[in-house]
């Protein structure tokens, strides 16, 4: 009952418009002094726990290694060589956008920073191209939750320090699922482009321009080699790749004198403003997530789960319809910092495995991002180029109900994501 009521506390806050993390953690004190299962002289320290990982300082590297690689130009390579690979297809450019968004995810590991950095790239060229806006938008926020989906990922960053598994070894599981929800977009905008007819590109391949193409993306294409490279052969930590990359970007923009000194501060701005926003919340959810453990509230909700049906279909399912409804409401972190110690439990009593638990349940998190009312990479792309949000997630709806398909795929076929770490 008093768990219940510093719930609906931290809800009612929230629909007050209270930031999250404030919501949070004053319904946690709520939930400690009624309860006293964690004395409040133990509060900062349990606030201070929470942040403070190793792992953590990837994520402020990663967004910064991606405003580097659109500020010197590298970016837009790596676009011109998707282009190059794929642009004599009917839908080759909207094929080699979403290809941009994949690559520009293996450097960002950011859904927003992937939709800004492709769509202030793209767009234009889209339009131009025979592709209604409202449309385009939607293609690019659908190619950018790969932001989250393959590695190196924030996401998977934040679940695996909640459930203290290794983040190197969620990247490697995340591989496959994260591609096949690349190339699900990249399928879905075939066929839509098929019926409607938007692009019919009549270029050639052609072997020269290709070539010409990987010459000039060479050293971008070095970047996410760099990182994916070094941690699946365990020769960099997430966090120590990160690092090499934001040294190999910068490094590589200021010899092509694409990055200046003046640039530096509002780079590193950037990336404290998203720090600044992920830490709060990853603090007060852990002291949150600590205190429901004590009360047993994991436990409790895994048997009023499982007495309602002990079938295991039912359950993925249901933790699928819970993902995919969080998504909805609230942005990814909190998400994984809340259902993730709720839920693990759930997938614990039917088998599922926790790091395939972690894939399905990431993996069904990132429809998140297109589906209002939060729909992150809509507000994005509406931002970007004034198209109305409720336009955008209307061309959006193909693209979620394939991505409900991969997410399903994922949660019952663990191999998928288990078949390379047994």
């Amino acid at each position: 009952m008093v768990v219940a009521l510093g719930i609906a506390f931290i809800l009612l806050l929230l629909f007050l418009a209270v930031p999250f993390w404030v919501a949070l953690g004053l319904g946690t004190i709520v939930l400690l002094l009624s309860t006293g299962a964690l004395p409040l002289s133990l509060l900062g320290e349990a606030l201070f726990q929470g942040v403070d990982s190793f792992a953590l300082i990837a994520i402020p590297l990663f967004v910064l290694t991606g405003d580097v690689m659109v500020r010197s130009g590298l970016a837009l390579k790596l676009l011109d060589f998707a282009e190059a690979s794929t642009g004599s297809l009917r839908s080759g450019f909207g094929t080699s956008t979403v290809l941009g968004c994949g690559f520009f995810a293996c450097i960002s590991g950011s859904d927003a920073a992937d939709a800004a950095a492709i769509g202030r790239i793209t767009m234009a060229r889209l339009v131009e191209l025979g592709y209604p806006k409202p449309y385009a938008c939607a293609l690019v926020a659908s190619g950018a939750c790969t932001g989250i989906l393959i590695p190196p990922s924030i996401a998977y960053i934040i679940i695996g320090l909640v459930l203290g598994i290794s983040s190197s070894t969620l990247f490697v599981a995340a591989a496959i699922p994260g591609v096949l929800v690349l190339l699900s977009v990249v399928f879905t905008n075939v066929v839509v482009n098929r019926v409607q007819g938007y692009e019919n590109s009549r270029q050639r391949f052609s072997w020269g321009r290709w070539l010409s193409a990987l010459n000039a993306a060479k050293l971008a294409l070095t970047i996410p080699f760099l990182i994916l490279g070094g941690i699946y052969s365990g020769i960099f930590t997430p966090t120590e790749s990160a690092a090499v990359a934001v040294a190999v970007a910068l490094l590589v923009g200021v010899v092509q004198g694409r990055i200046r000194l003046k640039d530096f501060p509002s780079m590193l701005e950037t990336s404290a403003r998203v720090n600044g926003v992920i830490l709060p919340i990853i603090g007060v959810a852990m002291l949150f997530a600590q205190a429901l453990t004590i009360l047993d509230v994991p436990q409790a909700f895994v048997a009023g789960l499982t007495s309602i049906t002990d079938d295991p279909v039912a359950l993925v399912l249901v933790m699928l319809a819970i993902f995919i409804i969080a998504g909805m409401f609230m942005e990814t972190t909190p998400n994984i910092v809340i259902l993730a110690p709720l839920l693990s439990p759930v997938a614990n009593a039917i088998g599922m495995d926790q790091i395939h638990f972690c894939v399905f349940m990431i993996t069904s998190l990132g429809l998140g991002f297109i589906t209002p009312p939060m729909g992150l990479n809509l507000f994005v792309m509406s931002g970007l180029t004034g198209t109305p949000i409720m336009a955008i997630a209307r061309r959006a709806i193909p693209f979620v109900i394939t991505m409900i398909g991969i997410s399903i795929l994922v949660g019952f076929v663990p191999t998928l994501s288990l078949w390379a770490i047994r």
